[in-house]
């Protein structure tokens, strides 16, 4: 059976692309990415966006559209090539000026991530790629997410969702991602460390084609709480995580002290790290490839990734982004669609 988003006799993947905050650097790097016909050969492509917006930061690029414009009529029909479904309905975004939180960029971007959701979910689309948006922005336009995870995970109705990173080879989740660090001992419980173990190994086995993936998960404390000496967590709360996730066949390791965690012959030994907690997850993940870094959602029924960057609002509209973060969130959502509707043809038998 072909992939649901397919078209006719052309089994490339359908990536949905929201446009991000008009404000921000978002529609810049969009444009610079998929500039290289290379990149658009890999796959169709469909952005919810605003036709304005784009053909400014094009002018900017010096890039020639590369784009035919439709009004959006809440459907995606995409036979090559790349559709901007324009959002021409919504109330104008000023494209100049200060770039910084605004209700109205808030509300357009929401509708961008809102519509591209709903198809991702009914199957109509391969992989999402979200660009970068404002939370302050959506605030204001009465959008009341803390982001893209907060938005997708109720969209989805799902149960279970970690952050994800991937940045070449390194594959690293979070077992918490936007928690104060002084609120975490108030959160930190087995299952909060269990779970991204868990789905990091579903998709690493399922997304990225390793049959058998070994994990390894960081400790919380300085030198994994050195037998109890430095903290006490290591021993209570992710030692009984790794026992949870061996019986359930999960091949892992750890607790790992954090500050060896990622040189590189210890990164070596994993295909994916579990972090405690956002910095000691990110920090690493930025200094190895902070052009080149990606978001990921895990739990969710369906793909998404993302630039690993905000708005950038202090650069926005000075042609002055690097695409690389973007470039290569389409790259790995084309090859993760890919690869799970050969999965879908081929089942591998046990």
């Amino acid at each position: 059976m072909s992939s649901p988003a397919s078209n006719g006799d052309d089994t490339r993947p359908l990536i949905g692309i929201s446009m991000g905050d008009p404000l921000g650097i978002g529609p810049e790097v969009l444009v610079k990415a998929l500039a290289d016909p290379a990149l658009r050969a890999r796959a169709r492509y469909v952005i919810f966006g605003l036709e304005e917006v784009l053909a400014v930061a094009a002018d900017q690029a010096e890039t020639n559209p590369f784009w035919w414009r439709e009004p959006y009529d809440h459907s995606v029909r995409v036979g090559s090539g790349v559709l901007l479904a324009d959002f021409d309905e919504l109330p104008p975004v000023r494209t100049n000026g200060i770039h910084g939180p605004d209700p109205l960029a808030g509300h357009a971007s929401f509708r961008f991530v809102e519509e591209a959701a709903r198809h991702l979910r009914a199957k109509a689309l391969d992989a999402l790629v979200t660009g970068p948006i404002c939370k302050q922005s959506w605030h204001l336009a009465n959008h009341r997410f803390h982001g893209h995870t907060d938005f997708l995970t109720r969209c989805f109705e799902s149960r279970r969702v970690n952050m994800a990173f991937v940045a070449g080879p390194l594959r690293v989740a979070l077992a918490s991602d936007h928690v104060p660090l002084f609120e975490l001992r108030n959160r930190f419980t087995i299952g909060l460390v269990y779970q991204p173990i868990d789905l990091l190994h579903q998709a690493i086995r399922d997304w990225f084609g390793i049959a058998d993936p070994h994990i390894g998960v960081l400790g919380l404390n300085p030198h994994a709480g050195e037998g109890g000496l430095l903290g006490d967590e290591e021993q209570r709360i992710i030692e009984p995580a790794l026992t949870l996730a061996r019986n359930a066949g999960i091949r892992v390791s750890g607790p790992l002290p954090p500050d060896t965690a990622f040189v590189p012959h210890m990164l070596q030994r994993y295909d994916g790290l579990v972090a405690m907690y956002h910095d000691q997850g990110l920090i690493p993940v930025k200094m190895q490839a902070f052009d080149q870094a990606v978001q990921m959602t895990l739990g969710l029924d369906g793909v998404r990734t993302s630039p690993d960057h905000g708005t950038a609002f202090d650069i926005a509209g000075k042609n002055r982004a690097n695409p690389g973060s973007m470039r290569a969130a389409l790259e790995l959502a084309i090859t993760v669609a890919t690869l799970r509707s050969a999965r879908e043809k081929y089942p591998v038998k046990s």
